[in-house]
């Protein structure tokens, strides 16, 4: 996500502490925001897997890490989120807590902004339906 170089997003968000808080705010929005329901109930009761596994992609994604690789592999986000209906409405509450959760945390406009721009890119790469059905499964 970076060019040799140049200050990576992990520096930017404070490394570890910096992606952890980061993780921490994305979740407790989705649990507390009523406009995040749908992609709620895409997940189990306890968020705490569905962190530790969004905290160790963020670190290698954003320049720190590898850890989700170290422990998974390749993240294959498609593959992975394949067997969840994830429609607009799903996505859509997704971008809402992330971008929530940025705008609190990144003071840097331009930076927040590319952030932004980034998740919506893969939040509409992971579209696997049209509809707004909720998942058969749930998001680990």
């Amino acid at each position: 996500m970076t060019t040799e170089g140049a200050i990576t997003p992990y520096e930017i968000l404070g490394g570890e502490a910096g992606v952890k808080r980061l993780v921490h705010r994305f979740y407790e929005l989705m649990d507390q925001l009523p406009e995040a329901h749908t992609v709620r109930q895409m997940h189990p009761e306890s968020l705490e897997g569905s962190a530790t596994s969004l905290f160790e992609f963020l670190s290698g994604w954003f320049g720190g890490p590898a850890l989700y690789i170290a422990k998974k592999g390749h993240p294959r986000l498609r593959m992975r989120h394949a067997p969840y209906a994830v429609g607009p409405v799903a996505r859509d509450e997704w971008m809402l807590c992330m971008t929530q959760a940025l705008t609190e945390q990144v003071a840097d406009q331009a930076v927040r902004a590319s952030l932004i721009a980034t998740f919506a890119q893969m939040a509409s790469h992971l579209l696997n339906t049209a509809g707004d059905a909720s998942c058969a499964g749930q998001l680990s």
